[in-house]
């Protein structure tokens, strides 16, 4: 209902203060526009939905085990930690130049850069979430027998689990971002080079016809995370 409503607005506005096409378009030219243009809409979208996928993928695969070894070990702390602190304060947009110098136009380039700006945000997340048990409750479940797997498996991920969702939300939300912002700097296919198109050319529908896709791209990629979050951490159900 929030988005009939929105594009509701949208409709109501254009309409009413006579604001000219090549500003904001209305929301039936949008959709026409979606309607016509689909089967090439949907081929740019199946590019730029694969980088996201495969960089976000990366990004769990890499963040969350390192974010328990620096949460858990000492030294890993203090070798790993740094490197990576340093990494994320180098600006990642000024380094998508030279990633397509390094890997070319191809879907790598994208990949690694959509990579390196989800990863941090969910290794914070994945450290946080791993040191956020409280010491009393190790103590307990070793008096009471248990060994460190069993600790591990029932007490330190539970606890873990709604910090690295957190992580994991945010990065997801990044994770659009990253892969149109490398389809920018470099790319003839993907739904950033469709944007980049229409705003040359002036062609505004294509250019919100783009925007909307994207907008539904974030919200599957949200309600995917959620349900995932539903699913692994049940005892969470109630506290929503």
């Amino acid at each position: 209902m929030t988005f009939v409503a929105i594009v509701g607005l949208w409709s109501l506005s254009v309409s009413v203060f006579e604001v000219p096409s090549y500003l904001l378009p209305a929301p039936g030219a949008v959709f026409s526009l979606l309607i016509a243009e689909a089967p090439m809409l949907w081929a740019n979208t199946k590019v730029t939905l694969l980088e996201i996928l495969l960089g976000f993928g990366l990004t769990l695969l890499t963040a969350i085990p390192l974010g328990l070894v620096i949460a858990l070990s000492p030294l890993a702390k203090q070798v790993l930690y740094p490197p990576a602190m340093l990494l994320q304060l180098v600006p990642k947009i000024a380094m998508a130049p030279l990633f397509l110098v390094w890997f070319g136009f191809g879907i790598e380039s994208k990949v690694i850069l959509t990579l390196l700006m989800t990863f941090f945000p969910l290794l914070i997340a994945s450290i946080s979430g791993f040191q956020i048990l409280d010491a009393r409750l190790l103590y307990l479940t070793r008096s009471m027998g248990a060994n460190t797997w069993q600790t591990f498996r029932y007490l330190r991920v539970p606890a873990a689990l709604p910090v690295i969702f957190s992580g994991i939300k945010t990065s997801a939300t990044i994770a659009a971002t990253a892969a149109i912002v490398a389809e920018f700097v470099g790319a003839n296919e993907g739904l950033g080079y469709v944007l980049l198109r229409g705003t040359s050319t002036m062609n505004i529908e294509l250019t919100f016809a783009v925007l909307v896709i994207l907008t539904v791209i974030g919200l599957a990629i949200n309600y995917l995370v959620e349900f995932s979050e539903w699913l692994l951490a049940p005892w969470q159900r109630k506290l929503k």
